[in-house]
């Protein structure tokens, strides 16, 4: 598909960050995005890179009455020689595929997803910032925009991408975080859209962790639906535990997220020789190993912040310190390993970085 591009003349473009320290996380946005139009009957069409720009939608776009919205996360990183790298992005696209086959959205060939992300990220490369931890995140989003009120899949679809420069997710940096058990709500549940990166499966976890923030906590601790007892994701994160030296993580039930960086950790530690299992994990076990002092290490991970500590834990009315509140060694090297590969500073033994320029 041939996408055409339209660049803002060099004077009507942004004024770039200058201080990589300052840049936070999902607030600025550079000067270009990508758009793509469905129409049933039609297929995908009019695939263009022009001026960042509102949207114009329909009061009754069906994406603000039904839901029918799904989106993505991954990033381009800045190398030490100054070369543009992808980090796993066919993973994001067969993932974003799966979540739109799941709320009856039309699929797009991965091909043009690629082409798209790679001509965008090379259009905005001088928005990618230098410094180590920074980068550029993209944010590929589809949304159904046919005007129309009643319950049924849309037949009109917009699929866009947006990219900006970005730090660290949490204000803590890599540094170990607070985590709040929650048991009274429940983000997904077996059997529905738990597995897929959507909009209302976010817009379900906010009022837990508002309750989280307001205790002084980082994030929720997501248990599983039914019998409240298993942990499933932390935040909007996947959810590791080192228990005498086995890394442990739970299984991809249909109400977890299968995270790009959850699978990388797996890959990487299994590579390393390390002790993996991925099965069920009971709160019952985690604080049995707290209190027992074989819980080494916890952390969470994900694209936003690649591989966050854990270093405490609340549960029904208690706090337990995770290896004396500090990261943990292994939580630190899978931290750097990724990050490394995600540079282009080390080797890639597993094929998963990808250069645009």
């Amino acid at each position: 598909m041939n996408i055409k591009i339209r660049p803002l003349p060099p004077d009507k473009r942004k004024a770039k960050p200058t201080d990589d320290s300052r840049l936070g996380f999902g607030k600025i946005f550079s000067d270009h995005m990508f758009t793509l139009k469905y129409k049933a009957g039609r297929g995908w069409y009019d695939a263009r890179i022009g001026p960042f720009k509102p949207l114009s939608l329909d009061p009754t776009a069906m994406c603000l009455h039904y839901g029918q919205e799904i989106f993505e996360g991954l990033k381009a990183y800045r190398g030490r020689d100054d070369r543009i790298y992808l980090f796993r992005p066919e993973e994001n696209i067969r993932r974003m595929n799966a979540s739109a086959e799941r709320l009856c959205m039309p699929t797009v060939d991965p091909i043009v997803i690629l082409d798209a992300l790679k001509q965008l990220v090379l259009l905005e490369k001088d928005w990618i910032p230098h410094g180590r931890g920074t980068s550029l995140y993209i944010r590929p989003t589809m949304i159904a925009t046919e005007p129309a009120l009643g319950v049924h899949p849309a037949g009109e679809y917009l699929f866009f991408i947006v990219v900006g420069p970005v730090g660290a997710y949490y204000p803590e940096g890599f540094s170990p975080t607070k985590i709040f058990v929650n048991e009274e709500y429940v983000r997904a549940v077996r059997g529905g859209i738990g597995y897929c990166k959507a909009a209302g499966n976010y817009a379900a976890s906010l009022y837990a962790s508002r309750i989280a923030a307001d205790m002084g906590y980082t994030q929720v601790l997501w248990l599983d639906a039914i019998e409240r007892k298993y942990a499933e994701e932390v935040g909007t994160s996947n959810i590791f535990f080192v228990v005498d030296d086995e890394l442990i993580t739970p299984p991809l039930s249909g109400s977890i997220l299968p995270g790009v960086t959850r699978d990388s950790v797996l890959q990487i530690a299994r590579h390393w020789g390390c002790r993996v299992a991925v099965r069920p994990v009971s709160m019952d076990e985690v604080i049995r190993a707290a209190e027992t002092g074989t819980l080494n290490e916890a952390f969470a991970s994900g694209t936003a912040a690649i591989v966050s500590p854990i270093g405490q834990i609340y549960y029904r009315g208690n706090e337990y310190v995770i290896n004396g509140g500090k990261t943990g060694a292994l939580t630190e090297r899978l931290y750097n390993e990724i990050l490394q590969i995600q540079y282009g500073e080390k080797e890639d033994p597993f094929g998963w970085r990808i250069e645009v320029a």
